[in-house]
């Protein structure tokens, strides 16, 4: 499991130019079942990703296809962890 923390790099009117299309590419991967969650941090410096991927290897292609990565608007920070205690609830995302 990883979370990925998206840091803006220019200033937020330039990422909320590439938001509709960075949300749009979101859905893919929700559709396609790399992701559990998503938002932006409260001080609006960056945002959120909780993915469920296999590999480090399919984070950086969800990172490297992203519009915010495309546009140059972020850089990202990724921490994989294994989750030792959940809710059960959480237990579907779980492998």
């Amino acid at each position: 499991m990883f979370v990925i923390l998206i840091n803006y790099t220019k200033p937020i009117e330039g990422v909320n130019e590439v938001l509709a299309s960075h949300r749009a590419y979101l859905d893919t991967q929700y559709a396609a079942g790399r992701l559990i969650c998503s938002g932006r941090k409260a001080d609006l410096s960056g945002g959120v990703l909780i993915s469920n991927a296999k590999t480090k290897e399919e984070v950086d292609e969800i990172i490297k296809n992203d519009p915010y990565n495309l546009k140059d608007v972020a850089n990202y920070d990724v921490i994989e962890f294994t989750p030792g205690k959940f809710d059960e609830k959480f237990k579907p995302f779980i492998d």
